[in-house]
């Protein structure tokens, strides 16, 4: 869910900060990713464990491995490692002060969160390299070479990595520059700025560049674009279940705007949802 959240309003904590319950989710560490839908799907929670879990399979996460996190959100995924995966050791790194503070209150085993960007992975003094990092529902908000930078120095020989990004497809081409600037005007609103995207081809040359190998990319736009705007505008708003929750306007804003946008995005077929993993070379 942290695609679409940074609409240029006064928020009540943070730009990424999003009302889960209102999505389904009521735990103490929630989720907060656009989750991995299948037709009929309509339960908040196991959507979003389920593109963890697809996140997961494709870098073939296991106990074994010293995993880190990057923006780990409101903490769901670093439980959903813990009791799921039993990683050997697991750190998280997060922007939000207040999801730091709940994941350390609530999950005191954790060997390490880092209140930080993960742009800024270079400043941090780990005590291990990792076997595996992921990055869920999260990397687009900066560019990919950017995000490759701070990864490598803090990998182990043929570490794997996973994360989702957007990507430009064939018809952007296609669009003349008052149609882009929509497209620029509309990704800023979701603090993704079109620099940053790129297209399939050249998201490979940059993971070469980098030298990662066994690289896949898989595009998830119907499962995850489609998939959270048919949640949201069917079956959540059926449900009525902002009436059940403690709210605000901008927080139900936020939730139906990003819906509609992921509509847009899936239906137009410009901007597409992918998921990337990829080994280290060395």
């Amino acid at each position: 869910m942290k695609l679409f959240q940074a609409f240029r309003q006064r928020l009540p904590e943070h730009k990424y900060a999003i009302n889960a319950a209102l999505l389904g989710d009521t735990s103490l560490l929630p989720w907060s990713n656009l989750g991995y839908w299948q037709i009929g799907q309509q339960d908040y929670v196991a959507a979003c464990q389920a593109l963890a879990d697809h996140l997961a399979a494709t870098i073939h996460l296991n106990s074994k491995d010293k995993l880190l996190d990057l923006g780990c959100g409101q903490g769901a995924s670093l439980l959903h490692w813990q009791q799921h995966y039993q990683v050997q050791y697991l750190a998280g790194v997060e922007l939000q002060k207040t999801c730091v503070t709940k994941i350390q209150q609530h999950l005191p085993e954790l060997n390490a969160i880092y209140h930080a960007s993960f742009l800024r992975l270079k400043d941090i003094h780990f005590p291990h390299k990792f076997d595996a990092v992921l990055c869920l529902d999260a990397a687009y908000h900066n560019s990919v070479p950017s995000l490759l930078e701070q990864i490598v120095p803090v990998l182990n020989s043929k570490a794997r990595i996973g994360f989702h990004h957007l990507v430009l497809s064939e018809r952007w081409k296609t669009l003349n520059s008052f149609q882009k600037r929509k497209y620029q005007l509309l990704l800023k609103s979701a603090d993704v700025n079109l620099s940053d995207l790129m297209p399939l081809g050249t998201l490979y040359e940059c993971l070469d560049q980098f030298e990662f190998t066994d690289v896949q990319v898989e595009d998830l736009s119907e499962s995850v674009f489609a998939g959270f705007a048919r949640y949201v505008q069917q079956d959540l708003n059926s449900k009525k279940m902002v009436q059940s929750v403690k709210t605000s306007r901008l927080d139900e804003f936020k939730i139906q705007m990003t819906a509609k946008i992921c509509r847009k995005l899936f239906e137009e077929g410009v901007v597409r949802y992918v998921q990337i993993s990829a080994k280290a070379k060395h």
